[in-house]
């Protein structure tokens, strides 16, 4: 698949919507541990289930790769699991890449997730940019074949703008970043005008969405932290072009968490998840028409 992909899967559901897989123990119903018998096996269960339920809504997902790592050696085999069955339920995938701190490190992460013989099927991932251009251009490659990537470059954290959004020369950080990053699209660009090579930019920040939307028309966003602080659905809606393109939006604890938040009982996660996600298309939807 590629981004053309993606945004033919948002509109097709008019739904920008991604669901973030990345959530902790903690949030695993207690009936799913005591059926799986451990952990490990509940935390999977939960994600394919939750997939599930709300591929006629969404149609892609974000996986997190340490979340399930941390889990231990049984963590591996559940993300695979958990990455086959996206696919297999239609999903566009993204596999948000481990912490990589070296350029060693990013050509061994590039050829595991995204090579040929990769244990980990996915359609794109996401990863740090701020070490530089030698810990982006070993994923280059492969957006030249049918991958995508998507740098991050302003984090919707509350301390994000202590660094940032520091001032460089008559930028802010985050766009010095992406400005670097917009570079590596050249060439990549498929039938709905967008590369290959996205950035990840940050729901809490309007200004910064509206900036880049319009510096960068080709370029797709995927928004972060929708239900962080100060982020909200007209915020995201900057990120978009007029057509209700370009972009899509991250959300995992809102949707995957409901049930909790509500004080639901735990049996009816998946019903509480499908609500949380039909309302969060409806709030989107009163600021962004995707054509």
């Amino acid at each position: 698949m590629s981004v053309d992909i993606l945004q033919e899967k948002i509109r097709k559901r008019k739904n920008p919507t991604v669901l973030e897989l990345s959530v902790s123990a903690k949030d695993i119903p207690t009936h799913l541990i005591e059926a799986e018998g451990s952990v490990c096996a509940a935390y999977g269960r939960f994600c394919r289930e939750l997939l599930e339920a709300l591929k006629g809504t969404i149609g892609a997902v974000r996986v997190g790769f340490s979340s399930f790592a941390l889990l231990g050696a049984d963590g591996i085999s559940q993300l695979q699991h958990t990455l086959q069955y996206a696919a297999k339920q239609g999903y566009y995938v993204l596999l948000d890449a481990p912490e990589i701190f070296s350029p060693a490190a990013a050509e061994n992460t590039a050829c595991s997730l995204l090579g040929a013989d990769s244990l980990f099927p996915c359609d794109g991932v996401v990863i740090s940019g701020y070490l530089g251009s030698d810990v982006i251009k070993p994923f280059l490659p492969y957006c030249k074949k049918d991958k995508d990537l998507f740098v991050t470059v302003r984090t919707a954290n509350k301390s994000a703008p202590e660094i940032q959004d520091l001032l460089s020369g008559t930028r802010l950080v985050h766009a010095a970043a992406a400005d670097h990053v917009n570079r590596y699209g050249a060439g990549t660009a498929g039938k709905s005008g967008y590369t290959r090579v996205g950035v990840l930019a940050a729901a809490s920040s309007a200004d910064s969405l509206r900036s880049l939307r319009s510096k960068y028309p080709g370029m797709f966003l995927l928004v972060d932290g929708y239900y962080y602080p100060n982020a909200n659905a007209k915020n995201c809606s900057f990120a978009f072009d007029k057509f209700g393109h370009g972009a899509a939006v991250c959300s995992g604890s809102g949707i995957v968490r409901a049930w909790q938040q509500e004080g639901a009982e735990a049996a009816a996660y998946l019903e509480h998840a499908a609500c949380a996600a039909e309302r969060m298309k409806k709030n989107l939807g009163r600021y962004i028409s995707v054509l």
